[in-house]
């Protein structure tokens, strides 16, 4: 169906699937009428053209797709089409279950919804249409003129009719609709800012046009507005906060309820006060907001920094916590309790206090004290990462390495190991003693935005911007475990105290947690399950070696030089060059013995000798059969276009006679790939190319039918075979099929979602 100026980005089936409504990028909604073709129709033969219920108009533009009748069973045509308000593209296009109603949007707040009318309503428009126009007909007999006969012609206006427009709070990612049987439709809208909003209108059509539509409720407490920057469990594993640019909330670990909710400035570093009455915040102001648990009130607001507030860190000792900003200070503070308002015992409420300031020369990302109390961790922005020691807050060590700065960091529990996560996609493990790098692992496909160990283990968690969340051994440097599900990049992650739950906050606005299963994990299956799901990627995307000039932007060989690549385009370079050598001394001995009136016996080759006294263009076939076939593309792709004609005509004896064809039709569809213009281009190779054409597709066909005849022996002997033993080939190989998939289902961990 051809008639759309852009993309096609929504599409409906209507009436009973005799209709389809799609939407474009423009404000155009187009319909086409769809013609079942019966039985009878197809068995007229390919001479009737015209169905039934298509107009001329419709039958050539059918026509001119060429196409067997045997082989179709409808036919499709342009209807008419239908504005809508909205200037942008369509982004949805749905109706509800019973096909009703119809609702599109953009990509703006507004929400058009239509109604689909029965063929009785659309009678009853009809005649109020003819009505109308007899009445004009008889004004105009009554003034003397001679009146035409009113003819009222069905058009998609009359099937299809808009009966309102919602304006919702924010910009529409999805919504849904749903009729009730009392005569109302509900609408639900997925608001971009993770909100949701419910709607409802009369279900019956009014003739005037625009129905009423009333707001009925709204669904906003439930999760961020925006994206989650810092994630904290508290001591006892039961809740969890999360934090983001406008609130504070806290959530039930077990029920996954949010608890509480309390509006905040841009938050981007959080930890629960010991005791888990209190919250502290680190905002991007430089702010430090302390709330109360019980009342969800703000207790106190410190000017903390002069730019953002990166990183908070808690003391070992549970006294104080330290923060790292953009105004390259890490400050130092103690817990304290004031006196309130009344200046009253009971009213006394917690606070901070500074006590110290470490002044830096970069700002300052990420802070961490080790559980040792002995050393202080600071990731700054010149890619390095500074070991201070706590207590006289002199220089320890220094870890550089990273191409790009360190955006997350953490210390084991015995305080010898310390994990780097850095924007340039690596994580490097550390000796805490003498600073020496253990091992840099290539970890996420982009920036790792947050890691952290697992209490009273070497093991740890990292998460980045490619979406996924990995498990990593810091002792054995291996990969653990990949968890996959969110559908955006992850921005932080929090471990519980007990090690037994993890939650991860994303930019697709969801908190996931993921919670530690009893069932042992062997890495040997995680590993081959990874293989499996690259591999099964790779064929989904059809990979194959790129060519120079074929796609849009390349403009150098692709595919790797490889020293194999290299060595086997030497050998086809050397081959080749000793085929024209052997070939010139031929013609040179054949003149002389004809010259001479006598044959005399020619010296041959010592190469060709060494391979049993074949021919030069045997000996260049051999050396083609012994490249590797993974290296054949890259080989070619190598080989200098001086020696393609000598290869073009040598590919064209070998198809003669019928040597390795498979092999040189491969290596000679690449070659014309590559080089289609220089060979298009050279009058000498035109006849080549034809003799090519012309013995290639007899040899192909012919190769093609002894595999289908060998195929159809094979399939007549494996029925024969498993009559005659009553057994199953390649039963085994089900079985073992069968319980991997078994096994990776009993592998998927649980993974909790909130909204």
């Amino acid at each position: 169906m051809v008639g759309h100026r852009t993309e096609v980005w929504g599409l409906a089936v209507l009436s009973e699937e005799s209709r389809v409504l799609t939407g474009s990028a423009d404000s155009e909604l187009r319909s086409w009428r769809v013609s079942y073709i019966k039985e009878s129709d197809v068995t007229e033969g390919p001479q009737t053209k015209r169905t039934k219920g298509v107009s001329a108009g419709e039958e050539e533009e059918a026509e001119d797709v060429e196409e067997v009748p045997e082989q179709r069973i409808l036919t499709c045509g342009r209807y008419g089409s239908i504005m809508r308000e909205g200037r942008d593209r369509v982004v949805t296009l749905r109706t509800d279950q019973t096909k009703r109603f119809l609702a599109c949007h953009g990509t703006d707040s507004v929400l058009e919804i239509f109604c689909v009318l029965n063929e009785e309503e659309i009678h009853k428009k009809l005649e109020r249409k003819l009505k109308i126009a007899r009445k004009k007909a008889n004004k105009k007999a009554q003034k003397g003129e001679t009146p035409e006969e009113p003819v009222i012609e069905r058009t998609l206006q009359d099937e299809i009719q808009k009966i309102g427009n919602i304006k919702a709070s924010s910009k529409i990612k999805s919504f849904d609709l749903l009729v009730f049987p009392k005569g109302m439709v509900k609408v639900v809208i997925l608001l971009q800012n993770n909100s949701l909003e419910c709607f409802s209108l009369p279900a019956e059509p009014t003739p005037a046009g625009l129905t009423e539509v009333t707001k009925s409720s709204q669904l906003t407490i439930g999760g961020h507005r925006s994206d989650v920057r810092t994630l904290a469990f508290s001591s006892d594993n039961i809740a969890v906060l999360s934090a983001s640019a406008e609130a504070v909330k806290i959530w039930n670990r077990s029920t996954l309820q949010c608890i509480r909710t309390m509006p905040c400035e841009y938050a981007l570093c959080s930890l629960f006060v010991p005791g888990d009455r209190h919250v502290i915040v680190g905002t991007k102001s430089g702010k430090l907001q302390i709330f109360d648990l019980a009342s969800g009130n703000l207790l106190d607001s410190v000017e903390a920094h002069n730019g953002a507030l990166w990183s908070i860190s808690l003391s070992p000792d549970q006294r104080g916590f330290a923060t790292g900003g953009a105004d390259k200070c890490v400050k130092f503070w103690e817990f304290q309790l004031v006196n309130g308002e009344a200046d009253a015992q009971s009213s006394r409420r917690l606070s901070v206090k500074q006590t110290r300031v470490l002044q830096l020369d970069e700002d300052v990302l990420f802070i961490r004290q080790s559980p040792d109390s002995r050393f202080l961790a600071v990731s700054l922005l010149d890619c390095t990462v500074k070991i201070f020691f706590v207590d006289t807050l002199k220089f320890f060590l220094s870890l550089y390495g990273h191409k790009l700065p360190v955006l997350c960091l953490d210390i084991s529990h015995d305080s010898s190991i310390i994990v780097t996560g850095s924007a340039d996609r690596n994580i490097k493990i550390w000796g805490l003693d003498f600073g020496d790098c253990h091992r840099s692992l290539f970890a996420h496909d982009d920036s790792v935005m947050f890691l952290q160990f697992v209490p009273k283990t070497h093991l740890f968690f990292s998460v980045g911007k490619d979406r996924k969340v990995k498990q990593w051994d810091a002792d054995h440097f291996q990969q653990v475990q990949v968890l996959e599900g969110h559908h955006g990049e992850i921005w932080c992650l929090a471990v519980s105290p007990n090690g037994d739950h993890i939650v991860s906050s994303s930019h697709d606005k969801s908190l996931r947690l993921w919670e530690r299963t009893r069932e042992p994990l062997i890495l040997e299956e995680e590993k081959e399950m990874q293989r499996e799901a690259e591999f099964e990627e790779s064929v989904a995307k059809g990979e194959q070696p790129v060519v120079a000039g074929e796609r849009e932007g390349e403009v150098s060989l692709a595919g790797k030089k490889t020293i194999e690549t290299i060595k086997s385009t030497e050998r086809v370079m050397e081959a080749i060059d000793l085929h024209r050598e052997e070939s010139a001394k031929i013609e040179e001995h054949q003149a002389f013995c004809k010259s001479a009136g006598k044959e005399f016996p020619r010296r041959i080759h010592p190469i060709l000798q060494a391979f049993g006294n074949i021919s030069p263009s045997d000996y260049v076939l051999d050396v083609f059969k012994k490249v590797k076939s993974s290296e054949l593309e890259e080989a070619l792709l190598v080989l200098p276009f001086s020696y393609v004609p000598d290869v073009l005509t040598l590919f064209r004896d070998y198809i003669r006679r019928g040597q390795d064809v498979e092999l040189i039709c491969r290596c000679l569809f690449f070659l014309l790939r590559i080089h289609f213009g220089q060979i298009t281009s050279n009058h000498m190779l035109l006849g080549v190319i034809e003799d090519l054409k012309n013995c290639t597709i007899s040899r192909v066909s012919e190769e093609r039918d002894v595999m289908g005849l060998n195929m159809a022996g094979l399939q007549f002997l494996k029925r024969e075979i498993e009559a005659k033993e009553e057994i199953l080939f390649f039963a085994d190989a089900t079985e073992r099929f069968e319980e991997k998939r078994r096994k990776r289902k009993k592998n998927e961990k649980l993974i909790l979602t909130v909204a």
